[in-house]
């Protein structure tokens, strides 16, 4: 009799249910190492997420059994702040290499799990932060500053509050901070964002249909140059182009190293090609499927012809050595245009009117008790 494997408890899908956690948070992360025993003992540091894409690492010192999605009270300056337990284990030491800290004092600690009390205190202070944001908008236009004030995020405690604000000079927000210290009465601390970082705070959906990526896995930020569009020869359309940030799309980076790799093999666009036929200029290109198209105008489309990247190169060394090929292509044989289709005349449109019948069903023949096999032998 075959043993039976045990079944695990927990998991839905082949998705273990510690790993998943809450997914309506943003920059969530799958933790493919938490049903591996001993992975929570290899370090005593966790991931904590706030509002947002707002995340933070620390110290387990009181041994607290914490599991991806807990709500924990975690040390601040001053008081204490409330988070979601996002990642444990061996990721999070991978996690603290993206974070760049500057130093181990920026690592605190987990007080304890979030009590009752602390989460009405926290409820009580995030039920402000769109009032604020709205008067503390109307505070820096009084001022005359020359920024946007883009979120709020009180403190789980109200003790403190974070202004997330965008501008393109530099700003003096001394009188700013205390306005706003006499008006909301807590610590204010101002943060300044990117253009990409505020999209990720707001999240939305892409022209790809999907989630933004600064908003659901997308930490650091590298600068996106239109280099990336030309070396995928993508139209420098800047409406096409721009991301829901209104910059350049950082998926543009994506891929452009296979296509700077596959580039390298397609012939010079600048080279002409020769043959008994005529000259041949360079018109477009499928890059990462190697094929080259030609045209016998420099300026328009007539006439073209579709190669691969290595006939090309071969033409080209042709050429060198004083030889003219018959035409672009291997065999000899001029490339001609598909032209349009006429669909009317390929089949009879009335088809659509015609009723169909439906066949009988034929009943099935009664064998005849008389007759004999055909494998019976006389």
């Amino acid at each position: 009799m075959e043993k039976e494997l045990p079944i695990r408890n927990g998991c839905d899908r082949g998705l273990g249910k510690n790993a998943v956690g809450r997914q309506d948070r943003q920059l969530n992360t799958y933790d493919w190492l938490s049903d591996v025993p001993g992975n929570i003992d290899t370090t005593d540091l966790v991931e904590v997420q706030f509002k947002n894409t707002r995340k933070g690492y620390y110290h387990n010192t009181n041994k607290l059994d914490l599991k991806k999605g807990d709500i924990v009270a975690v040390e601040a300056n001053p008081g204490h702040d409330i988070g979601v337990v996002t990642l444990t284990g061996r990721l999070v030491k991978l996690q603290l290499k993206k974070a760049n800290l500057k130093s181990a004092d920026d690592i605190k600690r987990v007080y304890r799990i979030a009590r009752p009390v602390d989460m009405e205190k926290y409820r009580e202070a995030k039920s402000r932060e769109h009032a604020t944001m709205i008067e503390s908008r109307q505070i820096a236009k009084g001022l005359g500053l020359k920024m946007k004030i883009g979120d709020v995020e009180y403190q789980g405690d109200c003790n403190k509050a974070i202004f997330y604000y965008i501008a393109d000079e530099r700003v003096d927000f001394r009188q700013l901070i205390k306005d706003l210290a006499a008006t909301f009465h807590v610590r204010i601390e101002m943060k300044q964002i990117g253009a990409r970082q505020e999209a990720g705070l707001i999240g939305g959906t892409g022209p790809c249909g999907r989630e933004l990526c600064c908003a659901t896995w997308m930490k650091n930020f590298v600068s996106v140059g239109t280099s990336s569009a030309r070396f995928q020869d993508i139209s420098l359309n800047p409406q096409k182009l721009a991301g829901m940030c209104a910059k350049l799309k950082c998926c543009l980076n994506y891929e452009v190293d296979n296509y700077v790799e596959a580039g390298r093999k397609l012939p010079p666009k600048e080279v002409l090609l020769l043959t008994q036929d005529g000259e041949y200029h360079y018109f477009k290109a499928d890059i990462l499927a190697g094929l080259v198209t030609y045209s016998t105008d420099k300026n328009i489309a007539a006439n073209l012809e579709t190669i691969t990247a290595e006939r090309a190169k071969q033409i080209i060394e042709m050429n060198r050595k004083g030889e003219k090929p018959e035409s672009l292509q291997e065999d000899g044989n001029r490339q001609v245009p598909a032209g349009p289709v006429d669909l009317a005349t390929q089949e009879n449109i009335n088809r659509f009117d015609r009723v169909k019948k439906k066949k009988k069903k034929k009943k099935p023949r009664r064998p005849d008790q008389n007759a004999q096999p055909q494998d019976a032998k006389e």
